[in-house]
């Protein structure tokens, strides 16, 4: 029994870091994306840079997630390639525009706005009761969205650029969360691996494809840091910290996941801070916990929820992108 115990215990602990690397990694990415933009380089082909490392990585991932997996319907092709499109590029491309005119941890914030949009559009479109800790959760979120979005447009040398970012950044979050709902739909028919490496390749995909079809080759003659920066954002905060977050749900669940992995706007305004002398203020801090705070409340496990019980954690939708 006390071994039993003792296994369970280092498992959770082995579960909780595995989340919080992931979360680190996973908020490194828009820090990244500013340190890449003085080079001059735009957000298509900077998300190229990024699918077209991350790509031989998801096509391995799908390799081994069909072994011994019944074939896809055509129906659930269909599904598979428009979530992909919706939640891996469209947000995606919405989230890297809005990094040109935000700082890094206000788009980081704004993206954490998933959860709660998940709940609003679940009360608008299928009829879901709005309980009482979700409403709860919607004041203190929004309140502290409203209290850094304030503090930011004082500081703004630019608050059209700002107000604009930031619209791009909910557009983002809100495109993800129409994706989580889909997903939690098809995820039990085909497997979360399976269907992570399929919508997350269709992704990468589009986005090579767009680049082709509105830049040419000569645009790749970039710097050798960007394509450095491209490989981290690849494998730093897209794949392994993708690999790190599932291995951690499975020993810990999605619900605590979800909780632990509330650090990752914490770790984007420190790393924004030493990394790009973004400043911090205290009413930036107190949204930012309101915000938190609200993330906590939606993913606290009160009764199951459609849309929650099979849909990926709140931090790998956001961050995957």
């Amino acid at each position: 029994m006390l071994e039993e115990a003792r296994k369970a215990a280092q498992a959770s602990l082995t579960g909780i870091g595995l989340v919080l690397l992931a979360s680190v990694g996973f908020s490194a990415r828009g820090v990244l994306v500013k340190l890449a933009y003085p080079y001059g380089v735009d957000a298509v082909t900077l998300m190229t840079l990024r699918m077209m490392f991350s790509l031989p990585f998801f096509v391995v991932m799908a390799a081994v997630a069909k072994r011994r997996a019944e074939p896809l319907t055509r129906s659930d092709w269909h599904v598979v390639l428009g979530l992909g499109f919706i939640g891996y590029y469209l947000s995606s491309y919405l989230s890297f525009l809005g990094l040109l005119y935000i700082p890094a941890a206000l788009e980081r914030l704004l993206l954490y706005l998933t959860p709660t949009l998940v709940v609003l559009i679940s009360a608008l479109f299928f009829k879901q009761r709005v309980r009482r800790h979700h409403a709860i959760a919607l004041a203190v979120t929004y309140g502290g969205i409203v209290l850094v979005m304030g503090d930011s447009l004082v500081l703004a040398a630019d608050p059209h650029a700002l107000i604009a970012g930031s619209m791009l950044a909910i557009t983002s979050a809100l495109t993800y969360s129409a994706y989580l709902i889909g997903s939690g739909i098809i995820i039990p028919r085909i497997g979360s691996a399976r269907f992570t490496a399929y919508a997350s390749g269709t992704a990468c995909l589009i986005v090579i494809a767009q680049f082709f079809l509105v830049r040419d080759l000569a645009t790749l003659d970039l710097p050798l840091p960007v394509y450095v920066y491209g490989a981290m954002m690849a494998i730093i905060c897209t794949v392994l910290p993708t690999w790190l977050m599932a291995e951690g749900m499975r020993r810990i669940g999605t619900n605590q996941a979800s909780i632990v992995s509330s650090i990752g706007p914490v770790s984007t305004i420190v790393l924004a801070a030493l990394v790009l002398n973004e400043a911090i203020t205290v009413v930036q801090v107190a949204g930012a916990a309101l915000v938190l705070t609200g993330v906590w409340l939606v993913g606290r496990k009160r009764e199951p929820e459609p849309y929650a019980a099979t849909a990926p954690s709140a931090d790998v939708a956001k961050e995957t992108r």
